[in-house]
């Protein structure tokens, strides 16, 4: 049966992966690294994308239920997943994740229903009830009787009870205003104090698994003298707001009520009659007074409402039964929380406008305006926040960036809910931009002049150029060429040289004023870009006469 369940998730989330949305079930208490489906297959994921963590599951809670196997691509479960701790009163129980893909700046929504197994048994609060009831009580009487809690849901849930005992008293099962049974002990024959003064019954509880589980709980019935007025409460429903910082040991509420009868039988004490586990941590009532007082801190994002019945029983243990339902409202208690989802950490300076640098995810557990979320950026920068769907945001580029102005940037994105007084939280993205060659080697004069005596020894240095590039690494680097010149009959080239680190330019043999009095040379500077960018400075050379020759007659 769990094989098919399997395979019929399997089919349901190819149907719903095109709409970019997975659905799978899984069992309960699956062991961790169990199978919920093959979202590599579902999504057409690579394996290789998987196997380098670039893709992972996001839940939406402070557990992380699920992951993703790194070899197979599959969703398995990341721990034992308890259906009843999850979900208590919810009849299905349905976990919602993120499926984050980095490389692709997506994501995808999955829904897994955990199915219930018939791992818990029905179960009373007390294993013994005692009642006590009045000889002169009349044939026909009810008795509410505690009820049965199994967490579980559908079949496996509480399904019917059964009493044992003797022939004095039977057993009633009514539908509560929710459709939850509730046992009644019914009195079918009078009773005799002097023929009896204690019954002894066994309730049992059974829930409708396969097989069935069962519970039981002791019934110890004392017969007592008349008592022939119950406790009336003064309401028969107390309601209450409270907000969630409400401080321990705060009384929230005090039921009262009245019995017309003296002494012993008119004595009223108080007592829960139905609550669940959690609220019987969060609340005391004081069985004298009625008070119900705050036992521990409230918490309005695990349980903002709670339902209780209050009995009232006098000493001869007639009774009569309230309900009191408090309400607990939000506090803005909750900083908003930024999760960088996925992050550039290099940007090129050529990047067109738009262009996605990281994938948040924003989120506050509050509700109504505390939870209201506004996100902005800091200070003048050159990026803008962009909502994505629901609680994401794209940080993209609003305008053209340049390197050679600012190479890097620490984003600051901010969060403040609307809560008064506002709470706020930040993330900080740094990003570094990346070089591209947009700018050519600058010489720092157009037109050099050297001048140089003549008869000069080979290899003298005539003048050293330079130029500046503004780009960094390859892209900076400036390298230098003779680009051709002009030196009458001798001709530039045999004259002189340059190095290609330095620009330095140097005499290639001796000069002769008498032969070449000035001549010009073009420089180029090249970068290392690809392609490159260049310049052309214009070097003119004067030759300086000595007095190297003779008189001639």
């Amino acid at each position: 049966r769990r094989q098919r369940a399997l395979l019929w998730a399997v089919l349901l989330a190819a149907w719903e992966a095109a709409w970019g949305q997975l659905r799978y079930s899984v069992p309960e208490e699956m062991p961790k690294g169990s199978f919920v489906g093959d979202v590599a297959k579902d999504l057409g994921l690579q394996l290789p994308e998987i196997s380098d963590n670039a893709v992972r599951v996001v839940s939406k809670g402070r557990m992380q239920y699920f992951a993703v196997h790194g070899k197979t691509g599959h969703l398995v479960t990341a721990e034992r997943i308890d259906r009843e701790q999850l979900c208590e009163r919810v009849q299905q129980c349905v976990l919602r994740c993120e499926l984050i893909v980095e490389g692709e700046m997506k994501f995808y929504e999955i829904e897994v229903e955990i199915t219930d197994i018939n791992d818990n048994v029905p179960s009373f609060r007390g294993a013994e009830i005692e009642l006590r009831m009045s000889e002169t009580t009349a044939p026909g009487s009810r008795f509410p009787l505690p009820d049965a809690h199994d967490p579980d849901s559908g079949r496996n849930s509480l399904q019917s009870y059964e009493l044992s005992g003797d022939e004095h008293f039977s057993l009633a099962v009514q539908a509560g205003p929710g459709g939850d049974q509730r046992p009644e002990l019914v009195l079918a024959k009078a009773l005799d104090r002097e023929e009896a003064a204690f019954h002894e019954l066994v309730l049992r509880a059974s829930d409708g698994g396969d097989p069935a589980r069962t519970g039981t709980a002791r019934i110890r019935v004392t017969v007592l003298d008349a008592n022939d007025n119950a406790p009336v409460f003064s309401q028969a429903e107390y309601t209450v707001r409270v907000p969630e910082d409400v401080p321990v040991g705060s009384v929230l509420v005090a039921v009262k009520a009245t019995d017309a009868d003296e002494g012993l039988n008119g004595q009223v004490k108080y007592s829960f009659h139905k609550i669940s586990d959690r609220a019987s941590e969060l609340f005391y009532l004081d069985s004298e007074t009625g008070e119900i007082t705050v036992k521990n801190s409230l918490d309005f994002e695990e349980i903002s409402s709670h339902e209780l019945e209050v009995q009232a029983h006098d000493g001869g243990e007639l009774f009569d039964t309230a309900k009191v339902i408090i309400t607990v409202t939000d506090v803005n208690d909750n900083a908003p929380e930024i999760l960088v989802q996925s992050a550039l950490s290099a940007i090129s300076e050529d990047s067109p406008s738009g262009t996605v640098v990281a994938l948040l995810h924003v989120q506050d557990l509050d509700s109504g305006a505390n939870g209201d979320v506004r996100c902005s950026l800091d200070g003048d920068v050159p990026f803008r926040l962009q909502s994505s769907h629901g609680s994401y945001y794209s940080v993209v580029t609003a305008r053209e960036l340049d390197r050679e102005q600012v190479s890097e940037y620490n984003v600051t994105v901010r969060a403040a809910d609307g809560g008064s007084p506002s709470l706020q939280s930040s993330a900080v993205l740094a990003l570094r931009v990346s070089d591209v060659n947009d700018n050519a080697p600058v010489f720092e004069e157009a037109a050099y002049s050297a001048y140089v005596a003549e008869n000069n020894a080979a290899g003298a240095l005539v003048l050293r150029v330079q130029a500046r590039d503004a780009d960094a690494g390859a892209n900076g680097r400036v390298s230098y060429w003779l680009a051709g010149g002009s030196a009458g009959a001798a001709g530039a080239a045999p004259l002189v040289s340059v190095e290609a680190r330095s620009g330095a330019l140097y005499a290639q043999r001796s000069l002769d004023y008498e032969q070449c009095r000035e001549f010009t040379v073009a420089v180029r500077a090249q970068d290392g870009g690809s392609p490159a960018r260049s310049s052309t400075a214009t070097v003119r050379v004067f030759v300086l006469d000595r007095n190297d020759n003779a008189p001639r007659v």
